[in-house]
């Protein structure tokens, strides 16, 4: 077998292992809802993918990176003292539709999507792109100006779907998290949490 030929300068970079992103989660019972969903979606379309679990779904509210070989500390610590300002009410969301993420002919997410009844999760995603200028995290990906759609991931590897109305699924969100995931492993941990309790 010919040996692989190697250029300096030209090695492939580093595969990330790990994930940093601030999210909401729904509450038990209304994760249990949106994961038989899922389920049923995956049934009905007789896709081989896999529904994500009950425990696994949330919002993610700003990505703020992949990294190889662990998590920097210096991002987790400005992403702290962001989440840390934050001063907001406690509010509703409401995902009223199914939205396919694919584009023919591959596969892609499907997710719960919405209209107006997401408007605090822009609110909130605004507000930490700005804590996340203030404490310096030093990256134009997290500007409030960037666009963002506010989804629930459904299931991976899922056909061209058209968009269809499905029944309301609502929750209060009283905090948000900054989560670890673990790359590949289909694993989050949540680092830490933040109560939404208004300005003083």
């Amino acid at each position: 077998m010919p040996e692989q030929l190697w250029l300096p300068g030209l090695e492939a970079p580093p595969t990330p292992t790990d994930g940093l992103f601030f999210a909401i989660f729904p509450d038990a019972g209304t994760a249990t809802g949106i994961a038989k969903l899922a389920q049923q979606l995956c049934g009905e379309t007789r896709s081989k993918s896999k529904p994500l679990a009950a425990g696994r779904l949330h919002v993610t509210l700003v990505h703020l990176g992949n990294f190889a070989g662990g998590l920097p500390q210096a991002r987790v610590d400005a992403a702290m003292r962001a989440a840390a300002s934050i001063r907001m009410k406690p509010f509703t969301v409401e995902f009223d539709k199914v939205v396919s993420f694919a584009v023919k002919p591959r596969p892609g997410p499907l997710v719960l999507g919405g209209d107006d009844g997401l408007v605090g999760l822009h609110a909130l995603h605004d507000a930490l792109g700005l804590a996340l200028q203030d404490a310096g995290f030093g990256d134009r990906a997290v500007s409030p100006g960037t666009p963002f759609t506010p989804h629930v991931t459904l299931a991976y590897g899922m056909p061209p779907l058209p968009t269809r109305p499905v029944e309301s699924v609502c929750w209060n969100v009283r905090e948000f998290a900054l989560v670890h995931s673990l790359l590949g492993r289909t694993r989050h941990i949540a680092l830490a949490r933040w109560p939404l309790v208004g300005a003083e």
